[in-house]
């Protein structure tokens, strides 16, 4: 890998850090070429400390090591996208990331619709929606709505209208979504178990 250290004053190139797993960034240090070196001999993440003004891995003080998993380099040579699995929380507050954030597994669109379904469950009572009456009926109708959807997409995958494939889908999808945390579950949790199964 070409990585040109000399673009800085002071030999020092940013280095974001995202965990492996979940894409989520934890943090932001920076590297000289000896701190890089010294990462790819042990698979600790080290940086360049500016303050401390000396080479600093990652979890020396506190545990909270970040294992190399994998360095690659952006299209002018002098960033680095270092993936990592981490050892605890990443920043220094004792937070998971940096940014204050927790460092759980998102995705995307799904997570935001699994957000919203959760705020029309726990407001069952008071909102009117077509979510909120599902879980007012209980968890015998919700299940009958997965039932019939995958119904409708078994059909549908039949035929050669690929639109009403991809919404018979969709709405399977999203009423399992709704199955889900009826029964206490996340999207997360059976993704964790198809986890478990590769080899």
């Amino acid at each position: 890998m070409n990585i040109d250290f000399s673009k800085s004053a002071h030999g020092l190139i940013p280095a974001i850090i995202q965990d492996s797993e979940t894409k989520n960034v934890l943090m932001l240090g920076y590297m000289n070429a000896e701190s890089y070196q010294k990462t790819l001999d042990t698979k600790k993440v080290t940086f360049f400390s500016r303050s401390k003004l000396r080479l600093w891995t990652k979890g020396e003080e506190s545990g909270n090591f970040l294992n190399l998993v994998d360095i690659k380099n952006d299209c002018d040579n002098d960033t680095l996208l270092i993936q990592v699995k981490p050892e605890g929380p990443t920043c220094h507050t004792g937070s998971d990331t940096c940014w204050q954030e927790t460092n759980n597994q998102e995705y995307g669109f799904l997570s935001k619709l699994e957000k919203t379904i959760t705020l029309r469950r726990e407001n069952a009572s008071s909102e009117k929606s077509y979510v909120a009456s599902l879980f007012e009926k209980g968890i015998n109708k919700i299940a009958q709505k997965v039932g019939e959807e995958a119904v409708e997409v078994v059909i549908e995958a039949k035929d050669d209208n690929d639109d009403l494939f991809l919404n018979e889908s969709a709405d399977l999808l999203f009423h399992y979504l709704i199955l889900l945390q009826a029964k206490g579950f996340q999207l997360n949790d059976v993704v964790n178990i198809l986890k478990s199964r590769q080899k």
